[in-house]
């Protein structure tokens, strides 16, 4: 039985990416209310780096049983939080630039693989020669939707944070330079590199220690040689890899299918199969700065940012081969989750491995487990009676504290 609101919003406002600077851009934000109009507890939900936030934390239609067994964002409504899901610029429903529409403009390295002989005769160089996102368009569009969030719901009401994947790179720093919005954090397979660019020059130029209370500014943006990435629908499906018994059949089919929905364009990109275009997940390329073990511990007015002010709940999958690196890489490469919780410097924060989860257990058969853990820390600040450490969490939900 629904016992929310489903409302569709369009947050507007003008774009500081250097690409589409001074445009008027739209980022729509889906609203699941499940306060019934009392005492609104707001969740605001991000995506990650290429899957749009609707297929990520709103999959629904799925065939047998329950329709909405991998809608985290209903879940949480139907446990009486008002849940608002977003799109950053270039992902998802929001506005996409229009360099991002020019196969040309996608990495060059992947051309051959992904889209010559369909989409484009032959590689091209990209006429579009630098990245498209980064750290501070990405802050600005963050907080706009936080902004009317707010006044939304009414007052200046902290809001929780759910983050999957690449999204800790926006939640991560954003919480630190503004912690009395948030209420708490939960991030789910959380990206972090522990040496990663303390700014757009250098990875730590200032030399600042943690205690330090600001984080770095932004300078004109980097060369990255191109806009746009690209994943064929092969290639993605192959990351949905683990256990028997972690992934229902047919669900690769079902996330393709929610992330072409919402790309009119690439969508009609990819090979052809039985007389329709297969489709290409295009995303951009960014570039982000101010999330590493130099800024994770930052304080302010004496107390720790994270894990102190704003309580972190950390979950990740045992089999994780995206968000902790396991073959040597360059600094702003090399990502570990642990990392990031001994990088926190309160004592406010919780920490689950699961076994022989992988990357996105947003699909996988543990997804309601997932879902049970954020229902948990959001009404007690505990999962399973837990209220800080590690643990692993083994297939039949038995728990073991790690050192």
């Amino acid at each position: 039985m629904t016992s929310y609101e489903l409302r569709e919003h369009k947050v507007k406002l003008s774009s500081i990416m250097p690409a589409t600077k001074g445009m008027e851009i739209v980022l729509p934000v889906r609203e699941y209310d499940g306060t019934h109009g009392h005492d609104r507890q707001p969740v605001l939900m991000l995506h990650g780096r290429s899957v749009p936030a609707l297929a990520g934390c709103d999959l629904v239609q799925v065939p047998g049983g329950d329709p909405d067994r991998y809608s985290w964002a209903k879940e949480l409504a139907q446990a009486g939080y008002d849940v608002f899901i977003m799109d950053l610029q270039g992902s998802g429903r929001s506005t996409r630039p229009s360099q991002m529409d020019d196969p040309c403009n996608t990495n060059p390295a992947q051309q051959q693989s992904v889209l010559v002989d369909h989409t484009i005769p032959a590689p091209c160089p990209p006429q579009y020669k630098t990245e498209l996102g980064n750290s501070l368009s990405d802050w600005a569009e963050f907080g706009a939707v936080v902004q009317f969030i707010q006044s939304e719901v009414g007052g200046n009401k902290k809001i929780r944070f759910v983050g999957w994947s690449a999204a800790s790179f926006i939640m991560g720093p954003y919480t630190l330079q503004h912690p009395e919005q948030v209420e708490s954090l939960l991030l789910l397979a959380p990206m972090f590199p522990p040496r990663g660019r303390w700014s757009q020059q250098e990875a730590n130029p200032f030399g600042r220690p943690p205690e330090a209370t600001t984080l770095p500014v932004g300078k004109p943006v980097l060369q990255f040689g191109y806009p746009m990435l690209v994943t064929s629908k092969s290639g993605f499906k192959q990351t949905l890899t683990g256990p028997e018994g972690l992934w229902e059949d047919g669900i690769g089919e079902l996330v393709w299918a929610a992330c072409m929905e919402d790309d009119p364009v690439a969508s009609k990109w990819g090979p052809q199969v039985n007389g329709n275009r297969e489709g290409v997940l295009r995303y951009r390329n960014t570039y982000w700065w101010g999330w590493n073990n130099k800024t994770a511990p930052l304080k302010k007015d004496g107390a720790h940012i994270l894990g102190e002010r704003v309580p972190v709940l950390i979950i990740y999958g045992e089999e994780d081969r995206t968000a902790v690196t396991r073959t040597p890489m360059s600094d702003d490469l090399f990502f570990s989750v642990p990392d990031l919780y001994t990088a926190i410097g309160g004592t406010r924060k919780l920490m689950f491995c699961f076994e022989g989860s992988g990357h996105s257990m947003v699909w996988e058969t543990t997804a309601k487990t997932v879902h049970h853990f954020s229902k948990r820390w959001f009404q007690n600040g505990k999962v399973e009676g837990l209220g800080r450490g590690s643990y692993f969490r083994e297939f039949d939900g038995n728990l073991i504290e790690l050192p």
